[in-house]
């Protein structure tokens, strides 16, 4: 019993220090900049300057926004992107697309707290592009075929009326830096219980048995066994709380940098229970095409795993 109390301390205690000192500065900045920058037009200028090449791979132009939303922001920023495509004229293909492009993309929340421990911010956003659009045009014309599109005509815009106000650029970070708070205080609980679950399978001695048991396939590919931890991880509690063990590994010694970057391609990414969660809640089409937007994730993030171990 005093084990697994000390065992919930120390979870505990990792998860503030992971949300209070890592995500809450990295996130209130980035937010706040994402803010000032839509506020301005950037994004849509964006977006629109996406959108031609874009729609070859089957994405609407509002992906570019997603991508953006992405890479710069966190893997729940594109919901907002998914919401506007579930109320528009948006086929469900398109949207199977941008769901399986996001799901294979790095996540900003993720990769930007650990480029400051070594991670190739250059090699992560470059395959992510890669992986990503090749999982959208997989998806598009391939695993969405035989889908019945229905194509609905976009609903009349609603007259707002809205109230001038005097914004200034200042207001609007400090905007953008209180919603990236509410985001970090939110991940809190989830750290906690995915850190405590993955201290169990560490102290229940489940890491190391798995460790022992693929290490000679990871060894073909250059990885030691320890990279089972953040894989578990991974898929089990979410990609940040992944990012949680990986800057552990990496304080320890038991992982270096070299080893990170070759992992990140395969576990960078929104694609476990708590990702595919959040961002399939956007509405019932989305969850509708779920499915064969995970198809064409896997195959976009094999892409991306190849890529790292090749560059690495």
């Amino acid at each position: 019993m005093q084990e697994i109390v000390q065992l919930i301390l120390a979870s505990g205690k990792s998860a503030i220090d992971l949300a209070l000192y890592i995500l809450l500065p990295v996130m209130v900045l980035m937010m706040a900049a994402m803010k000032l920058a839509e506020a301005k037009g950037l994004l849509s200028l964006i977006a629109r300057t996406l959108s031609p090449a874009l729609k070859i791979f089957g994405i609407p132009g509002a992906g570019g926004f997603a991508i953006v939303q992405l890479l710069l922001v966190s893997f729940a920023a594109p919901l907002a992107t998914l919401t506007l495509m579930e109320k528009d004229n948006t086929t469900r293909r398109q949207i199977a697309a941008t769901l399986a492009m996001i799901l294979t993309m790095s996540q900003a929340n993720v990769v930007f707290p650990l480029v400051a421990v070594g991670l190739d911010l250059g090699a992560i956003i470059a395959t992510s592009l890669v992986g990503g659009l090749a999982a959208a045009s997989l998806t598009y014309y391939l695993f969405t075929r035989p889908l019945a599109e229905e194509i609905r005509s976009a609903p009349p815009a609603a007259e707002k009326k809205t109230k001038e106000t005097k914004t200034t650029a200042l207001n609007i970070m400090i905007t953008g830096g209180q919603e990236a708070t509410q985001i970090v205080l939110n991940s809190i609980p989830i750290l906690v219980l995915a850190i405590f679950l993955v201290g169990v399978l560490k102290a229940s001695g489940t890491i190391a048995f798995l460790g022992e048991f693929l290490s000679p396939a990871l060894g073909q590919i250059g990885l030691p066994g320890i990279a089972v931890l953040p894989i578990v991880t991974k898929f089990l509690a979410g990609g940040t709380a992944m990012m949680g063990v990986i800057l552990n590994l990496l304080q320890e010694g038991s992982l270096s940098v070299v080893e990170l970057n070759r992992i990140a391609g395969f576990i960078i990414n929104p694609l476990d229970i708590v990702g595919v969660a959040v961002l399939i809640s956007a509405g019932d089409r989305c969850a509708s095409v779920v499915r064969p937007a995970i198809a064409g994730a896997c195959v976009g993030l094999c892409i991306r795993g190849v890529l790292h171990l090749l560059i690495f």
